[in-house]
C-alpha cells in the first residue's frame, strides 16, 4: 500500500506540471473567499468533518497555495487535536499532512489505558482535480470531481493488536464531487471513501470483524450567509471492523468565517457517537486556518 500510495502520488503532481496553465506565470492568490474550503481534521480541504474535492489555497490555476490548520474537538471523555497544513499546486493539485492526538483523559482509566492515554496518528494525503470546476462551471450541472488517497500511520501499535485491529497502517482512497451554486449560495459535496480505518484510523486498521475495505459516504450542504460566512451540516459514515465497540456515524453542524483574506475560523456542534464503548461523544470543534 505504502508504495502504491507514492506512485499516486508522483503521477498527481506529473499532471499538475503538464497542465496548460504551466506557460503562464505563477501568481498568488485569486479564488473567491471560502471557494478553497476549510481544513478537515485530516489536513485536507473540505468542511472540517468531510472531504470535499476543492483543491486547498488560495490559488488559481496559474499560482501555488497553501494552508496551515489547528483544530480541537472537545467531547465529553476525550479530545482530539489535530494540527497540519496543505498545499495546493494550480487548483489541480493538493498534497496535504496532519498530526493528530486523541487523549482518553479520565476515560482512559476506565478503559484500562491508564488516565489521560493518548493515541496519535500522522495522515498524508494527495488529491487530484479531474474535471469540473466548482467554482467557475455555473452554466452546467458538473460538479467539480477530484480523486485522492490518504496514508495513515498509527501509534500505539500494540495497543491497536490488542483491541483488536489488524493493522497500525493503512490506506484510503476516494472520490469526491463538489458544486458552489451562486445564484443559489449553496455549496453542495458527496465523498464515497474505501477504508479499513477504525474510528478515522487512531484505532488502526481492520479488525476481527472484518480487514476488508467498506465503501463509507461523507456528506455536505452548506449557505453561504455571507461572501465571509458558510454555515450548514455534514454527515460521515465508518466501517465497524472491531468486535468489542461498535461504531457509529459522526454529524455536525458547522459555521466557518473568513474573518480576513488569509485567516479563518470554524466552529462547529459534533456529534461522534459511540467510541470505544463510551457513550455518546458530543461536543465542540474549533479550528484556525490560514491560507494564501
Amino acid at each position: 500500500m505504502k508504495r502504491l500510495f507514492y506512485h499516486l502520488l508522483l503521477l498527481m503532481i506529473g499532471m499538475a506540471i503538464v497542465t496548460p496553465a504551466n506557460a503562464r506565470e505563477l501568481r498568488p492568490g485569486g479564488k473567491l473567499l471560502l471557494t478553497g474550503g476549510v481544513s478537515t481534521v485530516e489536513g485536507s480541504a473540505g468542511g472540517g468533518l468531510a472531504t470535499w474535492s476543492l483543491i486547498a489555497g488560495n490559488e488559481t490555476d496559474a499560482g501555488i497555495g497553501g494552508t496551515a490548520h489547528a483544530t480541537i474537538v472537545a467531547l465529553p471523555d476525550f479530545d482530539l487535536k489535530s494540527i497540519g497544513g496543505a498545499i495546493g499546486i494550480r487548483n489541480r493539485v493538493e498534497l496535504s499532512y496532519a498530526h493528530q492526538v486523541f487523549d482518553t483523559r479520565g476515560a482512559g482509566a476506565a478503559l484500562g489505558l491508564g488516565r489521560n492515554f493518548k493515541f496519535a496518528q500522522d495522515v498524508f494525503g494527495a488529491k487530484v482535480r479531474l474535471i469540473g470546476d466548482a467554482v467557475y462551471d455555473q452554466d452546467t450541472l458538473m460538479p467539480q470531481i477530484s480523486v485522492g488517497v490518504q496514508y495513515r500511520r498509527a501509534a500505539k501499535a500494540e495497543v491497536i493488536a490488542a483491541v483488536g485491529g489488524k493493522h497500525a497502517q493503512g490506506t484510503d482512497f476516494y472520490l469526491s464531487a463538489t458544486k458552489v451554486v451562486l445564484s443559489k449560495s449553496l455549496v453542495l459535496g458527496a465523498t464515497v471513501r474505501f477504508t479499513k480505518a477504525n474510528q478515522f484510523g487512531l484505532l488502526g486498521f481492520g479488525g476481527d470483524r472484518s480487514d476488508t475495505y467498506h465503501p463509507q459516504f461523507e456528506g455536505s450542504a452548506g449557505v453561504l450567509v455571507s461572501r465571509r460566512l458558510l454555515v450548514g451540516a455534514e454527515i460521515r459514515t465508518k466501517p465497524n471492523n472491531l468486535g468489542f465497540a461498535r461504531e457509529q456515524k459522526a454529524y455536525d453542524a458547522f459555521a466557518a468565517w473568513q474573518f480576513q483574506r488569509h485567516f479563518s475560523v470554524t466552529a462547529a456542534y459534533t456529534d461522534l457517537g459511540d467510541i470505544a464503548t463510551v457513550k455518546r461523544q458530543r461536543g465542540a470543534f474549533l479550528s484556525l486556518q490560514a491560507s494564501f
